[in-house]
């Protein structure tokens, strides 16, 4: 279906960041209507008939068999979205403190935690030059996203635990998704990638419904009353998912996520063109990320 090439996991990569993003911008819109809550849900809850619609489509237009779980594959896509809220809980937790800025800094370790993880997961080692482009584009992105007071420094461990705890959850969550995508038993990764998706979005929609039906229902019935715009952010965020998992399934978890910071200098660019001027320090934090995604898409 889809000639491998040694660029088609960083196609995948852009694309996904590129549907995440307006996917963002969706929600966002959303919060007025639906509240916080409300609006991260709705990208799960619309998102899934969409990835049962990808499912099928591959089903109909493919020789191949649509590739049946695993225990394991039910293990990894059932802990996948359990970390992933757990990752959005401190997060969220953290943003409520005086010293935001610093969690957010260190939510950016994240695919240096991810390159660990998988070592012990599996088994994936890093080449020396991957890993020294997951060390650099890292430490620039924390540059970056370093606050500018000393105030926020110095306000104690706290901001920066919850942000390491962010990191930590997140990582844990796409390397989970990637060792679901690998324990399925199929010669293409197309199918591989479209069968894990459909399955987590399954479990992690089945929970979300669970909850909202039962402390939750005022959430779930403005989601009902607004769905024509949550389709949309349903869409994308299927469609986004669908790009991460499609990346997941050629390479290293690791190498995606870090190619995937490339959002945040071009988000500064934009950000300094616009509203307010780029300081040096984020000038060397952009030119150690595009630095380190250079070094990552050459090895």
């Amino acid at each position: 279906m889809f000639a491998i090439t040694p660029w088609l996991w960083a196609v995948f990569t852009v694309a996904a960041s590129a549907a995440q993003t307006a996917r963002n911008a969706m929600q966002r819109d959303l919060i007025e209507k639906l509240g916080m809550a409300g609006a991260t849900h709705v990208r799960f809850i619309f998102a899934l008939p969409f990835a049962l619609i990808f499912l099928g489509v591959l089903w109909s237009v493919s020789d191949i068999a649509i590739p049946m779980p695993t225990q394991k594959t039910f293990l990894w896509a059932s802990f996948a979205p359990a970390a992933q809220t757990a990752a959005t809980a401190f997060m969220l937790s953290a943003m409520r403190g005086r010293s935001f800025v610093v969690a957010i800094a260190f939510t950016k370790t994240e695919p240096l935690i991810i390159a660990l993880v998988s070592v012990f997961v599996l088994n994936e080692i890093p080449s020396a030059p991957v890993a020294a482009a997951i060390l650099i584009a890292t430490s620039g992105v924390m540059l970056m996203s370093w606050p500018k007071t000393e105030g926020d420094v110095k306000s104690g461990w706290t901001p920066a635990l919850m942000g390491l705890a962010a990191g930590t959850c997140f990582a844990m969550s796409a390397t989970s998704y990637r060792v679901a995508i690998l324990s399925l038993d199929t010669p293409s990764f197309v199918h591989a990638a479209t069968t894990t998706l459909a399955l987590g979005l399954a479990i992690q929609t089945s929970a979300i419904l669970l909850w909202l039906s039962l402390r939750g229902r005022k959430t779930l019935v403005a989601i009902a009353a607004h769905w024509r715009p949550s389709v949309l952010a349903g869409f994308m965020g299927a469609l986004a998912s669908l790009f991460w998992f499609l990346a997941f399934a050629l390479t290293t978890a690791a190498k995606v996520r870090t190619l995937a910071l490339i959002e945040v200098p071009f988000a500064q660019i934009v950000s300094g063109r616009i509203k307010q001027k780029v300081s040096v320090r984020e000038y060397a934090g952009m030119a150690l990320v595009i630095a380190g995604i250079i070094i990552l898409v050459n090895f």
